[in-house]
């Protein structure tokens, strides 16, 4: 998946948080490749984000590594301040940046309902609004067909189908859901732009052993009507075309890439 560095996001500053695995890889490669200056957020794998930024930069993007802890307030805050500093405005907040620690119910400890909670919903809300308020500086009028700013939150099919053993993770993403719908609703008035992306079972490290091993795909398989798993660009390509201007009359919605799995697939028969 190559774009020219003229097309599509030319002139764009993004933030990618989470963007040194996986589906935040992909997305910032992407829009990286659409001519898109990218600042590409990590928290702990620093060799996974320089093999971002050595992809956008092969197509002849621009690109800068930030590691950050999106769940602390000043650190979300300096992923947007690095995105004006250094490409002197941001345009796109991409909220990617995940955990998973799965525990049953019974046993699960505050611990580790709050370090899931604090990064996929917390985190999100502290980069939002850090990039809102920049956003929100900007004027833009009303009937223009283009937005002060776009924020994308990435969030999951888990986001309405429950989830046995990720109480924490569940709720997170049913929270994102509200999250950004309200955000959508309050910051309309400021020409800023809120969707979501929630991706079904797609192919990254989190669950390569359920992929790679014949048993574990037969059974990710079983609940996908459609007969693949997903690819990071399969997500890519949708986070991609709601940065543009040719989404510029959505938001507030959430597209479900998941080849069919919230359509309840064990009803089928």
């Amino acid at each position: 998946m190559t774009y020219k560095a003229s097309d599509r996001l030319a002139g764009k500053v993004a933030v990618v948080t989470g963007a040194s695995s996986g589906i935040g890889q992909g997305i910032a490669i992407a829009m990286g490749q659409a001519g898109a200056k990218v600042v590409i957020n990590y928290h702990s794998d620093a060799a996974g984000a320089r093999q971002t930024q050595q992809q956008i930069e092969k197509a002849g993007g621009e690109a800068i590594i930030r590691q950050a802890d999106v769940a602390k307030p000043e650190e979300a805050q300096e992923l947007i301040e690095a995105a004006k500093e250094q490409f002197g405005a941001v345009d796109i907040l991409v909220n990617n940046a995940g955990v998973q620690q799965d525990q049953a119910f019974l046993e699960m400890t505050l611990e580790e309902w709050k370090k899931v909670i604090d990064t996929n919903l917390t985190g999100h809300f502290l980069c939002a609004q850090a990039a809102a308020r920049e956003f929100a500086k900007r004027q833009v009028k009303q009937e223009e067909k283009t937005c002060a700013g776009n924020i994308i939150f990435i969030s999951s099919v888990h986001d309405i189908i429950p989830w046995a053993g990720r109480a924490n993770y569940t709720a997170a993403k049913g929270g994102l859901q509200m999250l950004m719908k309200t955000l959508a609703q309050e910051l309309a008035k400021y020409k800023i732009r809120v969707n979501a992306i929630s991706p079904g079972a797609i192919k990254t490290d989190i669950n390569r052993k359920e992929w790679e091993s014949e048993e574990g795909r037969k059974k990710m398989l079983a609940q996908i009507p459609y007969g693949r798993i997903g690819e990071p660009e399969d997500i890519a390509k949708v986070a991609l075309w709601l940065a543009t201007d040719e989404a510029d009359y959505i938001t507030g919605s959430t597209i479900y890439v998941d080849g069919g799995m919230t359509l309840f697939p064990s009803f089928s028969e």
